[in-house]
């Protein structure tokens, strides 16, 4: 049995409209507690994106 661990980053845009993306990968958990900062910090249009090992979003425009 093969288990594959699931990362993710995210996109969102900054309470100035600054469109940024995550520099790291998240698991779950992590990912998790990532979007709770985002939503406390005021960033909107926040959208968790599963990638895989090496690939990181870019902003979105």
């Amino acid at each position: 049995m093969t288990i594959t661990m699931r990362s993710y980053s995210f996109t969102w845009t900054d309470p100035d409209g600054t469109p940024r993306a995550s520099a790291v990968a998240y698991d779950k958990v992590s990912a998790g507690r990532r979007r709770d900062e985002l939503d406390k910090a005021g960033a909107t249009d926040i959208e968790r994106v599963d990638v895989k090992p090496g690939q990181l979003p870019a902003p979105r425009r």
